[in-house]
Parts: structure tokens; C-alpha cells; sequence
């Protein structure tokens, strides 16, 4: 058996977070360590290691995720100046957490390119 990722463990609330949204399907937290003055992480319920391994049927999921950070953002107040999604895949992105998040990040100006 496989051990727990540290977000298998705060949805099933074996890990404290300062949670801004849940439902059934996701949960959304403050990151403990922000990039940003708004620095939330939305992550689905279903374990799905990174964007590589979403399938078709993840495809509600994932349309359902964006209706979230969307609502999140005007929720935070970061919308109408814009804000950054963020989805790190694999090692060389520096995706540390082997289940499927998007950082949500806003409330400071972001330059181009990224990283």
C-alpha cells in the first residue's frame, strides 16, 4: 500500500489547513509557504498524480476545478487585476507533491517568462 500524500492527508483532515473552499469533488487551502500576498492551492478529491495522468473521464472534474479558481479568484479579490493559475508537472517543474493541485496566485504583479 502506498503512503498518504500530504493532500490525501488534509482532505481527510488528518493534517490541519486553513481551508477557503470545499465540496464534494475539491478543497481549497492557503499554501504554507506563499509566492505570493494570495497563495491558495485547489486540489481534487480524486487522487490524479499530475496533468499527465488525467484521463477523459476527468474531464468534469477538471472543467469543474476551473469553475472553482474562477470563483476563488473574485472570492479573494484578486479577478479584476488578474492573477496567475499554476500547475507544476513532473520533476524538472518542480511538482513536489505527486497529486494533482494548482496553485492559485495573486495580489502582486508577475513577470514574463515564468521560473
Amino acid at each position: 500500500m502506498s503512503e498518504k500524500t500530504i493532500f490525501k492527508k488534509i482532505i481527510d483532515k488528518e493534517i490541519p489547513a486553513k481551508i477557503v473552499y470545499e465540496d464534494d469533488l475539491c478543497l481549497a487551502f492557503h499554501d504554507v509557504n506563499p509566492q505570493a500576498p494570495v497563495h491558495v492551492l485547489l486540489i481534487p478529491k480524486k487522487e490524479i498524480s499530475s496533468t499527465s495522468d488525467i484521463a477523459p473521464v476527468d474531464e468534469p472534474l477538471i472543467g469543474h476545478l476551473f469553475g472553482v479558481i474562477r470563483s476563488l479568484a473574485e472570492q479573494l479579490g484578486i479577478a479584476a487585476d488578474g492573477y496567475r493559475v499554476v500547475s507544476n508537472c513532473g520533476l524538472n517543474a518542480c511538482q513536489t507533491v505527486p497529486h494533482l493541485h494548482f496553485h492559485i496566485l495573486g495580489g502582486r504583479g508577475f513577470g514574463w517568462p515564468p521560473g
